[in-house]
């Protein structure tokens, strides 16, 4: 499995298809996840990527392996990607 890109060599990329400086993709790279830090909340959306969601888990038992014990686990919110359908075809091939 190759390795994947660094922040460096993705603003690269992104820099050599805009015709900007490596210092330009940069802080598309970090106004793009700024946004989305902020818009979470109401889900963020890269269109042929994914999105962000926030989603509010219940309250569960829980139970410790090592020693059997029952716990109660709290509800909580968190955040999770959604892959978008057009990047899983375009990465697995459509079935």
């Amino acid at each position: 499995m190759a390795k994947a890109l660094s922040k460096s060599q993705l603003a690269a990329e992104i820099a050599a298809k805009g015709g900007l400086t490596k210092k330009a993709g940069a802080e598309i790279l970090e106004h793009l996840a700024n946004l989305a830090y902020k818009h979470a909340k109401n889900t963020f959306t890269l269109p042929g990527i994914g999105k962000l969601v926030l989603v509010n888990r219940k309250a569960r038992v829980g139970r410790n392996p090592a020693t059997g014990a029952t716990i109660q686990i709290p509800a909580k919110k968190v955040v999770k990607f959604r892959v978008a359908k057009a990047a899983k075809d375009a990465i697995l091939g459509a079935r």
